[in-house]
């Protein structure tokens, strides 16, 4: 096998170590992005569920 020949195996293996190290990162990013949202999701019900059962009482005294 010629040196350019074995350059470019060693190029190749490398591309595809790094394909797969991309991939599970990927896969993590998106996990972690869900979690986040899911997160935020529920911050949102929570401050829905506070404002819809807030004092009865109103905000403005009549005058």
């Amino acid at each position: 096998m010629p040196f350019s020949d074995l350059h470019l195996h060693l190029h190749s293996l490398r591309a595809a170590e790094l394909r797969a190290e991309a991939a599970a990162h990927s896969h993590l990013a998106v996990r972690r992005e869900a979690r986040a949202r899911a997160r935020l999701g529920w911050l949102l019900v929570e401050l829905g569920l506070r404002l819809v059962n807030g004092p009865s009482r109103p905000r403005v005294r009549p005058v």
